[in-house]
């Protein structure tokens, strides 16, 4: 008998078995990833995106069709990941606004909700790219638009726009020509696909043909994994125009928007001109962006405006560029451990180059509002390859995390608790190799304590603290962590903080200017502390930090 009518209940079933097939999938997708920005996590964040709506509709209890929508919508958002993962998440979101209010699916409304899911996706995206996810999602709505004029069958439907799908997804190559280039299909649309398929299975009570998706999966596993190395080859890391995959989501706050009301195409154009591969979604509650960019504080400034965030996350892919062209070379040539390693967090590309200058194994993008998580420093950990291994958190909320990846880590590990920047440099220029981990986490944390640590930002919100009176949008001039200044003259600011920074008997000042920093008002600062203090060597370094326009280093 055919199927008419899918009930809420069934939908939810089979959000169920599409993520639990898209994750056993992901490992393949991610290989599949060879476009010429270096995200290599397609199959990751889709699968991540995927299983965070799936467990929003786990919860349901006897659901309507729409409820099941609105679920997997919410958790989508909440949980979407990159490019292919907050696209999915738009697909999908749109697909609940499409079947709102209904109880059931027909192949007529169903194919609705499809068509209505495309048009959000293709809204959100600044410059749709023809021959990825979203070329293949709107080919399979185009096609089940179709199908429901001629059968009112739920299994037939599905069947064809699974067809239809995998159509699409094999003309993608014809579409962008570096996917043909290397021989591979897009790997967001192949994620679609799997999820469609586990769609079919599910309405049909099928199990997977895991055998035929892990033989299929591994030629294409094989094909990625041969051109993956190759393909980033085409792109020299220096022709990378925007160094960072910026992403973060903000909850929108009544007091600011009062100030700042939120405009969505005005929010995207203002973003679009900081860079590319730019992606804003947003509801009544959440904004949430990708966006590769050269600054991702001037990003983040713009978001703030709005609220406060809820997630930030920050990708240097000149680096991740580079680990790609050197992967083969890495497996085919495997390290001895060295017998120490050094991991530390940077919070700008300068600051990251001073820091390997100064014998750090290997840099972790971090720090203020987009701290990493143990598993991040775990990770870190494994990468330095070596028999004992030190972590400089050169943060306060950092450290905890840090603590825990040491006592998760197989090697030797110890943290020197390192609060700033010019803390971890000056714990870096007392280490010594010839000595055992202890001696050094006492010797670092000897030549952390050693330094003092100013930093200029602004305040966000009117405030007092410690009888200084704060004004939203004033800079603030901070003493190992403590504010010391506050005016809406950044100058004075800075002059006041370094008279609580600097003493005669100082001999060393290091300058970090950040990325909203001007060369003009470094050389009146420079300038103001030669006259000041004629004994005092001074340093300047393009830290390019976000946040903080200076932080400096006082010895």
């Amino acid at each position: 008998m055919a199927l008419k009518q899918l009930e809420g209940d069934k939908l939810q079933e089979m959000v169920l078995v599409g993520a639990d097939h898209l994750s056993n999938n992901a490992d393949m997708i991610d290989a599949l990833n060879v476009f010429p920005v270096p995200d290599g996590d397609t199959g990751t964040n889709m699968n991540l995106s995927m299983t965070s709506g799936a467990q929003e509709v786990s919860k349901l209890k006897s659901p309507a069709v729409s409820e099941v929508a609105s679920a997997f919508a919410k958790g989508l958002l909440m949980g979407a990941r990159g490019n292919s993962g907050v696209i999915l998440s738009q697909l999908f979101r749109g697909f609940s606004k499409g079947v709102e209010g209904l109880d059931v699916l027909t192949t007529k409304t169903f194919a609705e909700g499809l068509e209505s899911g495309v048009k959000t996706a293709y809204k959100a995206v600044i410059k749709p790219v023809e021959g990825t996810i979203l070329t293949v999602a709107k080919d399979t709505a185009n096609k089940a638009l179709e199908i429901a004029e001629t059968t009112d069958d739920l299994e037939e439907f599905l069947e064809e726009v699974v067809k239809a799908s995998k159509v699409s997804l094999d003309y993608t190559p014809e579409l962008l020509p570096v996917l043909k280039e290397v021989g591979v299909v897009d790997s967001g649309g192949k994620g679609l696909v799997v999820i469609y398929e586990a769609f079919l299975a599910s309405l049909k009570g099928e199990a997977l043909p895991e055998r035929e998706v892990a033989s299929v999966a591994m030629d294409d596993l094989v094909s990625a994994e041969h051109h993956q190395s190759h393909h980033q080859d085409y792109l020299d890391t220096s022709e990378i125009e925007f160094g960072y995959c910026t992403e973060f989501m903000v909850a929108f706050e009544a007091d600011k928007l009062k100030e700042c009301p939120y405009d969505e195409e005005k929010f995207r154009a203002e973003l679009s001109e900081m860079g590319d591969s730019l992606l804003v979604v947003s509801d009544d509650d959440y904004v949430r962006v990708h966006v590769h960019v050269e600054y991702p504080g001037e990003a983040m400034n713009l978001a703030q405006r709005f609220g406060s965030f809820m997630m930030i996350k920050v990708e240097n892919m000149r680096e991740q560029h580079s680990a790609i062209v050197n992967e083969d070379q890495s497996k085919e040539q495997k390290k001895p451990l060295s017998e120490y390693g050094i991991v530390a967090v940077s919070v700008g590309e300068g600051i990251a180059e001073l820091l390997e200058s100064l014998g750090t194994t290997v840099v972790m993008q971090g720090g203020q509002t987009m701290n990493p998580s143990t598993k991040d420093i775990t990770e870190a950990i494994e990468k330095a390859h070596a028999k004992k291994v030190i972590v400089l958190p050169n943060n306060k909320n950092i450290i905890m995390a840090a603590e825990q990846a040491a006592a998760l880590a197989e090697c030797d590990v110890v943290v020197v608790p390192t609060k700033t920047i010019p803390q971890g440099m000056s714990a870096l220029l007392a280490f010594n190799s010839e000595v055992s981990i202890e001696e050094n986490k006492q010797q670092m944390m000897n030549g952390a304590k050693a330094v003092k640590t100013g930093q200029i930002t602004y305040a966000v919100r009117d405030t007092q603290i410690d009888g200084l009176p704060i004004e939203n949008g004033h800079f603030m001039g901070l003493f190992d962590g403590k504010i010391k200044a506050s005016n809406k003259d950044q100058f004075e600011t800075i002059k006041a903080l370094l008279t609580e920074l600097v003493d005669e008997d100082d001999e060393i000042f290091t300058l970090l200017q950040g990325e909203d920093a001007t060369d003009a008002l470094t050389t009146k600062v420079v300038n103001y502390l030669e006259d000041q203090f004629e004994d005092l060597e001074v340093e300047v370094h393009q830290g390019k930090q976000p946040i903080y326009s200076y932080i400096f280093s006082v010895e």
